[in-house]
């Protein structure tokens, strides 16, 4: 005879059996979705994307070697706080701009005047935020230059995140694949470790988080989620390379996606550019398929905001 304890346990395996089929069964749908939607770019393309709750994959090309393009300054993040870490910098240390570090492309220190007064927190902000090259630059050499950040990659267990530019010994990657070089998966999971306080350390993780969490360039993949939600992300954009990496922290679980994308055929700087196009659509079939509950699309008229981006 069958006893009781031994049919309730037959029941819970049978519908944990089937959630996880349900599950499966999802994922794929919206693998399909994504594959579908990026069948067609004219270009290579590297997605990684997790749902961290479940752990969750989906991957294409995600540990194919991308350029970074502005993405290279979250490398720089690290190597300066680690120096912080370790009492060689100070998060508020005062500091003074010269001309002679002037750098142009994006970003407004550029246009500061020679001898202003400012400070690392300010270099850091400015660099994430707006992804200043001018404080990028200035922090890398901060960071103790090139070698000494990715010797801080390396240590962080990073094989492939690398900065080329300024860096002695990688002119032929600096030549392959411009100022830095990463994979998704890699880049992905530095925003995962931040986010779960595990890079240089905990309080140092926090504070990189919050960083990421106030950029100025929410015209892409941020544009596919609702206000009000936190999102860490870091953009990179050169004439044929347009990425991002950005960790949601959503309602119903968090995850992260990086899309990295290089030997674009469209090159333009206009607002539907196909790589940004990509961008905008992938992160918001990401957001419906982890927040059916909570679905979000663009309201009428959003578009006049996108046109004629300054770039």
């Amino acid at each position: 005879m069958i006893s009781k304890r031994l049919i309730i346990s037959l029941i819970f395996t049978l519908v944990c059996c089937k959630k996880i089929q349900a599950q499966e069964k999802n994922s794929n749908k919206l693998e399909s979705a994504i594959q579908d939607l990026v069948a067609s770019f004219h270009g290579d393309i590297g997605i990684y994307l997790e749902h961290l709750p479940s752990g969750n994959t989906i991957e294409i090309n995600s540990d194919t070697i991308f350029p970074t393009a502005s993405i290279v300054k979250l490398p720089i993040l690290l190597g300066v706080f680690d120096k912080i870490e370790k009492g060689e910098l100070h998060y508020h240390e005062s500091l003074m701009y010269r001309d002679s570090i002037k750098y142009g492309g994006s970003g407004i220190m550029q246009f500061f005047k020679d001898s202003t007064q400012t400070d690392l927190s300010t270099l850091l902000a400015l660099m994430l935020s707006y992804s200043d090259n001018t404080t990028s630059l200035w922090n890398q050499s901060l960071a103790g230059g090139g070698i000494q950040i990715n010797q801080v990659m390396d240590q962080l267990g990073y094989k492939t995140t690398r900065v080329n530019s300024r860096t002695e010994g990688r002119e032929r990657s600096w030549e392959k694949y411009g100022w830095g070089q990463t994979t998704p998966k890699e880049m992905a999971d530095i925003l995962v470790r931040l986010n779960a306080g595990e890079l240089i350390s905990t309080a140092a993780s926090e504070l990189m988080y919050r960083l990421l969490s106030n950029t100025f360039y929410t015209d892409y993949a941020i544009s596919g989620i609702p206000p009000g939600i936190n999102v860490a992300s870091k953009q990179g954009m050169v004439n044929a390379s347009r990425s991002e990496v950005f960790l949601v922290n959503s309602p119903q679980g968090d995850y992260v996606c990086a899309v990295f994308t290089k030997n674009n055929v469209d090159q333009s700087w206009e607002f539907d550019n196909e790589a940004w196009i990509l961008t905008r659509k992938l992160s918001n079939l990401i957001w419906n398929y982890f927040n059916p509950n909570l679905p979000y699309k663009q309201p009428e008229g959003y578009q006049k905001y996108l046109e004629g981006l300054p770039y």
